[in-house]
């Protein structure tokens, strides 16, 4: 069992900055691939970041290549999505999941286990 805990989210403006942590129980954190997905009001909940289990790989959107950076901390359970350079459009509630996997998964279904979501929130 792994349980999420997601905190870093908050109103900034265009072009601004903000760091999302998300920290996890159990002893086994450093086994688990972790991804990122947000999800806007009306809209599916879509795939943003993911990092191996060791770090040594990184999988990011389209949308926020350049723009975001996924990484890990197995020594403190903790994983973080560093973003820069916000616009409106990133605006929503991000979620961080974990999942055992072989690969490192860009959909949903390669993770088991999600936090509650921080909100992300974009002004123009």
């Amino acid at each position: 069992q792994v349980q999420l805990v997601e905190s870093g989210g908050g109103l900034v403006q265009a072009g601004g900055s903000l760091r999302l942590s998300c920290a996890a129980s159990g002893r086994t954190f450093s086994a688990y691939n972790m991804g990122w997905f947000r999800q806007a009001p009306g809209k599916e909940r879509e795939f943003v970041a993911a990092i191996s289990w060791n770090g040594g790989s990184t999988l990011y959107a389209e949308s926020v290549k350049g723009r975001f950076t996924c990484s890990r901390d197995n020594a403190k359970n903790t994983v973080y999505l560093q973003m820069i350079s916000l616009k409106p459009e990133d605006t929503a509630v991000y979620y961080c999941s974990a999942g055992r996997t072989m690969v490192v998964f860009t959909t949903t279904g390669g993770y088991n286990y999600w936090g509650q979501g921080t909100q992300v929130t974009v002004s123009s």
